[in-house]
Order: C-alpha cells, then structure tokens, then sequence
C-alpha cells in the first residue's frame, strides 16, 4: 500500500481528512494498528473519537481494519481523550486508540494510539507505516462490543475534588470535547459556572480549540475580566491541554500552573519533570521545595514515558499538556487538571493573579514559530546557535537547545 509518509508524526498519526485519510488508508491503518497490538501480545483494542464531523466515519473504518486482524474492539463511544486513556485503568484494555484532531483546524483529523498504559509514538509509528507498505497484516475475525465508559469517568473525577468553598467560574470548551464532561463535572461540584462555547459543534464556529493561542481566548478573557470570577478555563479539542486566565483576566502558563500545584505536591527529593520550554521560575520553585527538578524533551508522549521511568508524580510542558501521577494515572487529562487546580485554588485566601504573582519573575516572549525548509536547515540553526552561545551562558541541548542567559 502507497502512504504519504508526512501523516506519520512523532506523536500521532494527523493529517487533512480529504487529502490524506481515503477510506483504504483508514482500514489499512486500521489492519496495521491490529497487527501491531497482536505482535504484542494484545488482544483488544478499547477505540473511541472526538466530536469532529469526520470522526465517525474514520472510526468506522479504522474499526472494520481492526476486527480483520482478529484483535477485538471495544466502542467507548464519543468522548475527550483522557476518557479514552481511562479505559485503559477501567477496562483493563490493552491497547486504546482515540481518533482526534486535538487542538488543529476542523477539517484536520488524526489517531492516538496507546498500548499497555503508554502512548505509541516514534519508532512504533513508524512500525505502523511500514506494516502498511508491505502489507504486512495479521488475519482473523474480531468481535466488537460497547461500552458507556464516559459516565464513569465522571464520576471519577467528581469524586477525586472538592472545593472549600463555592467557586465562580467561567468556562470556555470551544465547542469541542470537553463539552461532553467538563461542565457536568463542575457544576456537579456546585461551581457557580458561567458556560462559554459549551455545546458541541464539530465546525469550531466560535474558534479554533487551541487554548495557548491568546486570540482563542479573547471572549474568556473578556467574560472574566466583566465579572466577579475566581478564574477561566478553557480546553483544547480532546481536552487534554488546560488554558487558564486569573480573575483580571490573565493568561496564567503551564509552567506557572505547575508552580503553583508544587505546595500540594512535593515532598523533599521529589523529582519533578518539565519539559526545556519551561522557565528557570519553575526549577527555582521546586528546589525552593525541596524537590529534584528534571528538563526532559518536549512531547506529551516523552513526558509521560519519562516520568514512568522516574516515578514522577508530577510533570508538565509549557503546551499545556500537565500529568498528575499522586492521586491520578499519570496522563494529560485537562479536565482533571483543571478541577485540581480550582480544588487548591479554593483552599487559598488570596487570588489567582496574586499566587502568581507571588512566584519568581523571568521575562519570556511568546512562542515563534520559524519555517525551515527541511529538517537539515533545521538542525544546522540548532548547531550554530548552541555553538555561539555555549561560549558564553550554559546551554542544554537534549532537545534544541536551551539558553540560560
């Protein structure tokens, strides 16, 4: 089988649904997502999706690819993606796969994959592509099955929090969905909750699902700063990444988020994992505690592993993806989060711009984004940049390179 190689990401598989997803492709991925997990060991595959318009029919294919193989499929439904992760706990599954296009343009679609509790990327992507050239499939018939898991995720979380006092919220889920169990659950924990984009529209009308995008933001900002708010929140596409806005309005960032959860969290010689975007802010914050701090490579799949590997019970990058591992299951799950952080923020007698700041103070820009023709033009910036730094500040170069000026 031909396939446009691009679609086969470092973390996912992500492409334009008209241009890069024919139904042949979906089911091959399908049969090679199916003979991959069945190589392993596995043998049920716990799939769900997003609430995108193409979603549905990308899952029927993926599905039909997948019952080929022989491996069984258990539907979960439509849902965010750390309800498809949840399964994995819940159901015991082996494997989960969540088709989403996370926080990218409605017409745009991809597939999360995960395996015994951990993301499939890398090497095992490439796997998947490679199985799809040489058709190199498993045979059998599967069975399928559904279950209503989202209930239960609920619940869970529900029952995880509790909020000191009542807090008042404003919540944007930019029609995605988070739509589906963020406002449930805040209102069930009496939030007095004032909803934004809340109601499920696969077009995105409003704007696009991307919450580190201060444009995305502009009618929570702006909600927020006409009312009596404690805080704003806001979600990506498949609600795995947290946007948080103070009540004056503020954009508050992942890195700050951490910082201000480390009281509750660090215990002395904690490890605490973040990734190189993070600021100097938060490592000061964590030795300041009495924990370990521990740069590691961006990519919500390399945290994830990384703090398995070290037993962290709390990490995070500077996207938003923040991984709670002391009383949850160590994956991004934006929901949660921000449930914990309004939890410990109701436990507080200042305000949210105030905890902030109240945290050391670094200057940052924003993130820019430069094009490079190819990834040679790429690596040659990174060498020259660490070669003309490193002469004068220290540097880090596990992933790009990282200046401390």
């Amino acid at each position: 089988m031909k396939v446009n190689p691009y679609v086969f990401r470092q973390y996912d598989i992500r492409g334009v649904v008209e241009e890069d997803f024919p139904p042949e492709f979906v089911s091959g991925l399908g049969k090679a997502f199916g003979t991959f997990v069945k190589r392993s060991g596995v043998r049920e595959i716990a799939l769900s999706g997003d609430v995108r318009l193409s979603t549905p029919q990308l899952k029927k294919l993926f599905k039909e690819g997948v019952l080929e193989t022989g491996i069984d499929i258990i539907d979960i439904g439509t849902l965010p993606t750390p309800a498809n992760y949840y399964s994995m706990w819940k159901l015991n599954a082996g494997a989960a796969v969540q088709i989403t296009g996370s926080h990218n343009p409605a017409n745009m679609n991809g597939f999360k994959m995960s395996l015994n509790k951990g993301a499939v990327y890398g090497d095992q992507i490439q796997q998947l592509k490679s199985f799809m050239e040489r058709d190199d499939f498993e045979s059998g018939e599967g069975t399928e099955v559904k279950y209503k898991i989202l209930d239960e995720y609920i619940e869970m979380i529900k029952n995880k929090i509790t909020f000191d006092r009542q807090m008042t919220l404003a919540m944007d889920c930019g029609n995605a969905a988070a739509c589906l169990a963020a406002p449930t659950i805040f209102n069930e924990l009496d939030a007095d909750l004032t909803e934004l984009f809340c109601d499920v529209d696969g077009n995105f009308p409003n704007h696009h699902p991307d919450p580190t995008v201060t444009e995305n933001l502009a009618k929570l900002i702006s909600t927020v700063k006409g009312g009596d708010f404690d805080a704003g929140l806001a979600y990506d596409g498949d609600a795995d990444r947290i946007g948080l806005i103070d009540e004056k309005g503020g954009i508050v960032f992942a890195d700050q988020i951490m910082a201000l959860m480390l009281p509750e969290i660090v215990n002395e010689g904690d490890e605490i994992l973040f990734d190189v975007k993070c600021s100097q802010a938060l490592e000061e914050e964590i030795i300041r505690l009495g924990g370990k701090p521990v740069i590691w490579k961006t990519g919500h799949s390399l945290i994830k592993q990384r703090m398995k590997e070290l037993s962290c019970k709390f990490g995070g990058e500077m996207s938003g993806h923040l991984f709670f591992a002391d009383d949850y299951f160590g994956y991004d799950d934006a929901i949660y989060v921000s449930a914990r952080v309004i939890q410990m923020l109701s436990r507080q007698d200042k305000k949210l711009s105030e905890l902030v700041a109240a945290l050391p103070q670094y200057h940052s820009t924003p993130e820019m984004r430069l094009n490079c023709s190819d990834d040679e033009e790429k690596f040659r910036i990174n060498m020259e940049a660490t070669t003309y730094f490193d002469e004068h500040y220290d540097c880090l170069d596990i992933d790009g390179v990282r200046i401390r000026f």
